[in-house]
């Protein structure tokens, strides 16, 4: 018996974070351009999601479409085991002029869980190549940093999603996050922290963390000196820093890299989602050659990590296009505009009686409700509004495309107002 797809979709396929049983709605979108989705029944959204924070010039651009037709006319895919190729190089080249300071050796993996583990495994084989004993990380509460094994033992092992595997994954440090926030002034809260570092350094091999924005564990924004900070402790008790700019990179916060806020370099940072420009899945793992070099003269004589799709070429290509585009057109005044509006529709909500906060950094808009959001209600609610905003937990947040029109982010904004109004089917008491 002939069934449709949605009914099909709900019976035998497994979307992010949904259950088999009672699965969350899903809505077949059949075409995307600029920054709207097209449902299969012609009605057209405005996103506000940017596919999770990776789509950042909007969607189908010609640039990145042009690059990618003209590539797969010579390969698709291509081992990287023993083989190069001209995508890349200059990716790899590309990466190396933008990234801060001095980093400037690059791991191609294929998602930003994929780059983690990789980081993960650089910090533990830089301190076995130099034979000391350090296989622990200090992570932050309410940290998120992907979901295979070792991105989840960074992960918050509490407050997370991941909770449910804490008896199976390793145990790492955990530290409260500095309560000071963006835009307040910096008041020091740094002792617990001081004090971990402190007692725990000898076998502590890094600490991972978001620079500035923590996106899945709670969208919250923190002071750039507490930043600062980490980095001369990194510094003083020798101890690598990983930052992970998965989410934050290239632009969204209103510098190219959240470090930049902060004006501090990792010693390995991570990247993804918006590499491609939302297109497909590619990601990157950066260090120093002083990193690089003491990981390759160890008696493996290598980094041990392979993906099959490592330098995926129409990923690479992809990417090249997208950071083209980045230069070639003025994307920190559209993320200024975007910030500003934010500011002037979402601040106002913070006197509303479901809301317990209002934050907004960069192009990046969160609304934090008292209760948590019944997500397959509110989502039904912002379809028929026109608009795709996905929420989570307490939080309804939107990270549109750069290229969003001043009409549609107004819609957006307007919709989230709008539901706050309509409460009593929306929220989970």
């Amino acid at each position: 018996m002939n069934i449709s797809n949605l009914k099909f979709d709900k019976k035998h396929i497994w979307h992010p974070y949904s259950s088999m049983i009672h699965p969350l709605p899903t809505y077949q979108i059949n075409y995307a351009y600029s920054y709207k989705l097209v449902l299969n029944n012609g009605r057209k959204l405005i996103d506000g999601m940017s596919s999770w924070w990776s789509a950042i010039h909007g969607y189908n651009h010609p640039v990145i479409n042009k690059a990618l037709k003209k590539q797969i006319n010579y390969m698709s895919h291509v081992m990287f085991g023993g083989i190069t190729h001209i995508p890349a190089i200059k990716l790899c080249k590309n990466l190396i002029k933008i990234t801060p300071g001095n980093l400037d050796c690059v791991f191609l993996a294929d998602s930003g869980s994929i780059s983690i583990e990789v980081a993960i495994k650089m910090a533990l084989q830089y301190w076995y190549s130099l034979k000391i004993s350090k296989n622990k990380f200090i992570a932050l509460y309410h940290g998120y940093h992907g979901d295979t094994f070792g991105a989840m033992s960074v992960s918050d092992p509490h407050n997370s999603m991941h909770r449910i595997y804490r008896n199976y994954l390793s145990n790492q440090l955990f530290i409260d996050i500095s309560k000071c926030r963006f835009h307040d002034n910096w008041v020091n809260d740094t002792n617990d922290l001081d004090n971990l570092v402190k007692l725990n350094h000898h076998n502590v091999a890094a600490i991972i963390l978001e620079p500035i924005v923590q996106g899945a564990g709670g969208m919250y924004f923190y002071h750039p000196q507490y930043l600062v900070h980490i980095r001369k402790l990194c510094n003083e008790y020798k101890i690598l820093l990983i930052a992970d700019e998965i989410a934050t990179g290239f632009g969204r916060t209103g510098k190219l890299f959240a470090c930049n806020h902060a004006k501090i370099v990792p010693d390995i940072l991570c990247i993804g989602k918006a590499l491609t420009g939302g297109t497909m899945t590619l990601a990157a793992t950066i260090t120093n050659r002083k990193i690089a070099n003491i990981i390759s003269n160890n008696d493996i004589k290598c980094l041990m990590h392979g993906p099959t799709f490592m330098g995926n070429p129409l990923a690479c290509v992809a990417a090249n296009a997208s950071l083209n585009l980045l230069n070639q057109y003025d994307w920190k005044k559209c993320i200024f505009m975007i910030n500003k509006q934010l500011k002037k529709d979402l601040f106002p909500l913070r006197n509303h009686e479901m809301v317990q906060d209002v934050r907004i950094l960069g192009a990046i808009g969160v609304v934090e409700t008292k209760y948590r959001v019944n997500v397959a209600n509110i989502q039904r609610w912002f379809i028929n509004y026109g608009v795709w905003i996905r929420p989570f937990n307490k939080l309804i947040y939107i990270v549109p495309p750069y290229i969003i029109k001043q009409s549609a982010l107004k819609i957006l904004t307007k919709a989230i107002k709008k539901s706050l109004n309509i409460n009593n089917n929306f929220i989970i008491p």
